[in-house]
């Protein structure tokens, strides 16, 4: 790609924000040299690496590459046989740590139970080696970078022993002196020169200090003196320290030799680390701009979506749509200064060459964007004094070398095409040079105010005019790109806008041609025109929009209605089966009254009496259900309580509470085996009492009711109970509570170790009649009770 146009595009400071992105200099300098490519698949894989790497981060979070060193130099000096020092050891360690530490957020640490995610990253974070025995080993031996660990081995663990042992000595030595010879030092130190010790003696007493004298202070009247007592020993410091530096030597040589076995995979481990620094940088770029991976193809088509330069400030940039190559090879653009028409080029431009690095670009999904060998852009004012270049001539130079280079794998852009000399000249030059272009089937992109350029592109098939809005009334463009309708340059607006006196304007109109004016009245009633089909769009979506919510909410009533319906239909069948039920059961014990009659020889008035009963309980049931308007009597809200006998009138059945009212008052009464959910409003109070648990009683209506539904606790009371035997009541419990059609229930078990909640839940994971269990709320028990739901 040419160099002048990725400078006037300014693709160098997208490189710079992508470098800054990325946490290594391996990393960065691969952002710096990133270019783009023209092979198709070499940007696909490029375009899907960035992919899968904001994947991963959306995912997983940011990867950290801190750390990471450039031991290239270090691998070819290991390969050659060298040792290396301390510090390029503690290099190779921390790559080492990087490589662990990115292995590891690629999913790859060793173990069997990991969920990988196979994607094009997947083969990168495989094959990381890394080598934590090698690691281990420097790290074990190497403390710092100027420091060797005393275990690296036992040699040297016994030097440094007896280092200190010697250090010992002489200082010991030397403390006995001090206390012995004070007159005769100048201060009560322990000093060294030249790797010895020595004290500070006057320069008088000198003959009678006994020793070898290192150095003297710059006035002379102190002499650093070796006493002869400490000779050998600092000898033997010496030897030690020598013996010392030796060992380290060796060590370090024994570690180079371990690392020289695993160049290759040293090697390995830095490209691939900083090639990983690399995509995620671009990756942390998409996500910055909050762009997305563009479409490629080789026909040279461009559609952009909501398209928006990445160098403006995102608050305020304006995106755009733009569409070149599939009805149409050439766009022209027109509208007035500071329109937008500039930044569209740009926009396109820099697109492209971001696109094929492989970087992402902020537009919306299914964007287009194809591939060419070469940008070429012809872009901004490039006078020059010093070459004696005028505006025109320098972007006819530009022009001229753009033309000789061009072909039909090329992007060409224009910003102001012609301009710069006189305009009937600069537009037959214009269109001159755009249908050269357009006969070789080159795409381009230009932008112009000449208006023959404007009709050259209505006059010309494949060449599409384009504009930039331009709102006359505040004076400001709306940097809106409009395909197929050609701009005003607004001149006459804006200047009768800023208050040039009408008489000035109305005079330059009339020395405009007809042809001219006939042509900027067209372009104004397209304008208008568009403007109305447009507002007529906005009623149409907003007319639809509104059609769709009412379908919505219709068919939501509807499936309301249905579901009410089958609902009536299924408490209807339950009361039906509930009045089989007790005339099976009146004819039972009618039968059974008749036969325990004639075993006993029984009276005939007996029999008639217990006929009319009968009769009259017939009598009673076929009589349709009359609902009151209100209940007599009202039941208050703070009397009610689960388990209360109550009377529901919209039904003519007596029931016993379940559950207390909701906010809306609804509750559900159990009447018989029917479980069903009424408002407190149509409830009266019963006269009944509760019976003990276990009794069957008749009424003088003749129903019979289960006494267990009735009596039915909403609570199990668990505490002081062993788990086995909690579990054998709580079956037992569950079982009754199923029975009873009673919807959720409370289990206390109390706090205490845990031992019987978890009996408890490990139970109702089990029960094949539990929907849902929880531990309590605040006014529930807390985690001393578990609240079951049934199916």
């Amino acid at each position: 790609m040419n160099e002048k146009a990725i400078r006037t595009l300014e693709y160098n400071k997208i490189i710079q924000n992508l470098k800054d992105l990325a946490g290594s200099s391996g990393g960065k300098e691969l952002c710096h040299n990133l270019l783009p490519l023209h092979n198709l698949l070499d940007i696909t894989r490029l375009q899907k690496e960035t992919s899968d790497a904001l994947s991963r981060l959306y995912r997983k979070g940011s990867l950290s590459f801190s750390g990471i060193h450039d031991i290239r130099s270090s691998i070819v000096r290991l390969k050659l046989g060298s040792s290396l020092g301390a510090i390029e050891l503690l290099r190779i360690s921390s790559d080492l740590d990087a490589t662990l530490r990115v292995k590891a957020y690629g999913g790859y640490t060793g173990k069997d139970d990991e969920e990988e995610t196979v994607d094009s990253l997947t083969e990168y974070f495989a094959n990381l080696e890394p080598l934590t025995p090698l690691n281990n080993e420097i790290k074990r031996c190497i403390i710092s970078e100027e420091e060797i660990a005393d275990d690296a081995s036992p040699t040297l663990k016994s030097i440094r022993r007896s280092i200190r042992l010697t250090n010992d000595k002489i200082h010991s030595q030397l403390s006995s002196i001090l206390n012995s010879s004070q007159k005769l030092l100048q201060e009560n130190i322990i000093t060294m020169r030249n790797g010895r010790y020595c004290l500070p003696v006057r320069a008088e007493f000198k003959s009678q200090f006994q020793g070898m004298i290192h150095d003297q202070s710059s006035t002379g009247s102190t002499l650093f003196i070796e006493p002869m007592s400490i000779v050998k020993l600092n000898n033997d410091l010496r030897e030690l320290a020598i013996k010392e530096e030796e060992e380290i030597e060796k060590i370090l040589e024994e570690l180079s030799t371990k690392a020289a076995e695993y160049t290759a995979e040293l090697e390995y481990d830095y490209n691939t680390i900083t090639n990983l620094d690399f995509i995620f940088a671009r990756a942390k770029l998409s996500r910055q701009m909050k762009a997305s991976e563009p479409i490629f193809n080789n026909k040279g088509i461009i559609n952009l979506k909501k398209a928006r330069h990445p160098l403006i400030d995102p608050n305020l940039v304006v995106p755009i749509d733009v569409r070149i190559g599939n009805d149409f090879n050439m766009l022209i653009v027109t509208g007035p200064n500071t329109g937008g028409k500039t930044v569209t080029l740009k926009t396109v431009g820099l697109l492209t060459l971001m696109g094929q690095a492989g970087l992402h670009i902020p537009a919306l999904d299914n964007s287009e964007l194809a591939v060419f060998e070469e940008v070429y852009a012809d872009i901004g004012d490039e006078q020059s004094i010093e070459q004696s270049l005028s505006t025109f001539s320098s972007h006819m130079t530009n022009i001229v070398s753009i033309l000789e280079n061009a072909d039909e794998n090329s992007l060409v852009l224009f910003d102001e095409l012609g301009a710069g000399t006189d305009p009937t000249e600069g537009a037959a030059l214009g269109m001159s040079i755009l249908s050269y272009l357009h006969n070789r089937n080159i795409r381009t992109l230009a932008t112009t105010h000449y208006s023959e350029l404007k009709i050259y592109a209505l006059s010309t098939e494949g060449v599409m005019n384009a504009s930039c809005e331009f709102n006359v009334e505040t004076l400001r463009p709306t940097y809106r790109l409009l395909i197929g309708i050609p701009g005003k340059s607004n001149a006459f607006a804006i200047s009768k806008k800023l208050g040039l006196p009408d008489y000035i304007i109305d005079d330059a109109k009339n020395r405009i041609g007809k042809q001219d004016t006939s042509f900027e009245d067209l372009i104004s009633d397209l304008e208008a025109n568009r403007i109305t089909i447009e507002r007529e769009q906005e009623e149409i979506i907003r007319y639809k929009a509104e059609i769709e919510k009412l379908k919505k909410s219709l068919n939501k009533k509807n499936e309301n209605l249905e579901a009410n319906r089958e609902r009536i239909i299924r408490e209807a069948k339950e009361q039906a089966n509930s009045i089989l039920q007790e005339a099976k059961d009146v004819a039972d014990e009618s039968i059974r009254k008749y036969n325990r009659w004639l075993q006993e020889g029984g009276n005939i008035k007996d029999m008639e009496a217990e006929r009319s009963q009968l009769r009259d309980k017939l009598r009673e049931d076929n009589k349709p259900l009359k609902k009151k308007s209100k209940p007599s009597k009202s039941i208050s809200l703070d009397d009610l309580k689960i388990g209360d006998p109550v009377f529901v009138t919209t039904l003519g059945l007596k029931g016993t509470v379940t559950s207390l009212p909701n906010s809306k008052g609804d509750l559900f009464v159990q009447m018989g085996i029917l479980n069903s959910q009424v408002n407190i409003k149509d409830l009266e109070p019963s006269e009944e009492k509760k019976e003990d648990t276990g009794k069957v009683r008749n009424t003088h209506s003749g129903k019979i009711k289960m006494s267990k539904s009735i009596s039915m606790s909403p609570e199990l009371n668990l505490i002081g109970k062993t788990v086995d035997e909690a579990i054998f009541e709580l079956d037992k419990y569950l079982d009754d509570a199923y029975l009873a059609h009673m919807t959720t229930v409370t289990i206390i078990h109390g706090r205490g170790t845990g031992a019987l909640r978890k009996g408890v839940h490990d139970y109702l994971k089990k029960s094949k009649y539990v929907k849902s269990y929880r531990v309590g709320g605040h006014n529930e028990g807390n985690t001393g009770a578990t609240i079951v739901e049934f199916k």
